[in-house]
């Protein structure tokens, strides 16, 4: 038995794998673009989008009169398929290609129409009884449908991301809590600056996370303005009266987000401004996570010759050479992590900023940048959750030591000592070696239950009255 079947399109034949449900123009795309190993079986929520974008289309193609009843209801039942997660086999080709998505778009056109025909009985390939082109991708073109497939899928990995964020804010909360009588040295320019508690500096991670999650949201939001009937260039060519907003609305209720039809189509079309806006809240995400493993990283050193104010979970040996070593390997991944997503958002400026005239071609690189962002971050946050945040121990006898022998708690002590007294403490202090807490118990200043008050805990979590 042949294991090939052959497929013609405007360059000519080409074999195609006989079991394959997708056909030439995949496999030329398989053929032409080895480009970065990570193909569109990768990404399961884009194909998701493709299957919910040709389902509507189909669906309001029939409404509309220009499909019959049975081939809205086959095409409906293979993206029903594809969306429950079968055939994600059947599209092999690389996320960054050229073409502005057009093998993207027939990878699905292909898939479907095959299966179609294999439910009615009919051989791969055997076009006449459902084709790609006339039938799954009737009232459309790869400038309408590629990009509302991809936003249907950055809908999707947002919710997922922004769940993952939220559980590690929790997991920094609760953190907070556990901590909250932690006293400790705050530091600025890696200098002592004046007391605090751990559980302050893990309340602070967690709501510095928890901005980004608005910020997400707010601007996935834009995805849900499509071009759908815009098909080439947004006037509307070879799209029936009443397409644009008719699909807008069969997609609403497959998807189930309050997708719209663009105001201006020809606008819409060119424009990647919601990707631009979307990758730079991930961005934005990315700066400040890699701020909170520096501090981890920082916190951790030692254990003899650094902070040690905490205990990062051992993950593995931290040298083929220096027994004994454990390094702080979770947030070293997850920096960089972080600097991957940052430059991810330049490729992504980059492309926006290269379309042209009606269309911009690049948005295979900057769909695959957004996408890689999301899966980089969504994992690094678990394995940050999951195998950092919730293992973290305080080495409270450490930062209370710090404490007692910074110069910077001569500024919490100031408001109860005056600014001469401070002064001459610190002063001393530095050239004597000794403690500002031991020199003042040995000047008689304050009482050592006095002191101790002071620096208590509960007083160092909000101002008070002196």
């Amino acid at each position: 038995m042949e294991n090939f079947r052959y497929e013609t399109d405007l360059l000519g034949t080409l074999q195609v794998p006989a079991d394959a449900y997708y056909g030439v123009q995949t496999q030329r795309a398989i053929d032409n673009f080895k480009i970065s190993g990570q193909l569109l079986s990768s990404y399961p929520h884009f194909i998701h989008g493709l299957a919910m974008v040709k389902k509507a289309a189909a669906k309001t193609n029939y409404e509309l009169g220009l499909l019959d009843e049975e081939m809205n209801s086959l095409i409906g039942e293979t993206c029903d398929e594809i969306m429950a997660g079968q055939l994600h086999d059947q599209f092999p080709i690389d996320m960054i290609q050229g073409g502005a998505g057009t093998s993207v778009n027939m990878n699905a056109n292909e898939v479907i129409a095959n299966r179609v025909l294999e439910k009615r009985g009919k051989a791969k390939g055997d076009y006449q009884f459902c084709s790609p082109n006339d039938q799954v991708n009737l009232s459309q073109s790869t400038n309408d449908a590629y990009p509302t497939a991809i936003k249907m899928a950055l809908l999707n990995m947002n919710s997922e991301l922004v769940e993952k964020l939220r559980k590690t804010i929790s997991a920094f909360r609760a953190k907070g809590v556990e901590f909250s009588d932690v006293i400790k040295m705050g530091r600025t320019q890696l200098q002592d600056a004046v007391p605090m508690t751990l559980g302050q500096e893990f309340e602070a991670y967690a709501a510095t996370l928890e901005e980004d999650i608005s910020k997400l949201n707010s601007n996935a939001k834009l995805f849900v303005e499509i071009n759908m009937g815009a098909t080439a260039i947004g006037t509307g060519l070879n799209a029936p009266p009443g397409y644009a907003r008719l699909c807008a609305k069969n997609l609403a209720k497959i998807s189930g987000y309050p997708i719209v039809s663009a105001p201006n189509l020809v606008e819409a079309t060119p424009d990647t401004g919601s990707y631009v806006i979307y990758s730079s809240a991930m961005k934005r995400l990315a700066v400040k996570l890699s701020k909170i493993c520096n501090d981890l990283r920082l916190l951790s050193s030692g254990p003899r010759a650094g902070l040690f104010e905490i205990n990062l979970p051992p993950m593995q040996p931290g040298s083929s050479i220096m027994p004994g070593k454990v390094n702080p390997v979770i947030p070293e991944v997850v920096n960089q992590v972080c600097f991957k997503v940052i430059g991810n958002d330049l490729t992504v400026t980059f492309a926006a900023e290269a379309g042209q005239l009606q269309l911009n071609v690049m948005e295979p690189v900057l769909s695959h940048s957004i996408m890689e962002s999301i899966n980089f971050l969504g994992n690094a946050l678990d394995t940050l959750r999951e195998k950092c945040i919730t293992g973290i121990t305080a080495n409270r006898e450490v930062c209370l030591y710090m404490v007692k022998h910074s110069i910077g708690i001569v500024t919490a002590l100031n408001p109860y000592i005056g600014y001469k007294n401070s002064t001459e403490i610190a002063k001393e202090a530095l050239e004597t070696g000794k403690s500002v807490y031991n020199l003042v118990l040995e000047k008689g200043i304050l009482s050592q239950e006095k002191l101790d008050e002071i620096l208590d805990p509960a007083n160092m979590l909000k101002p008070h009255n002196l």
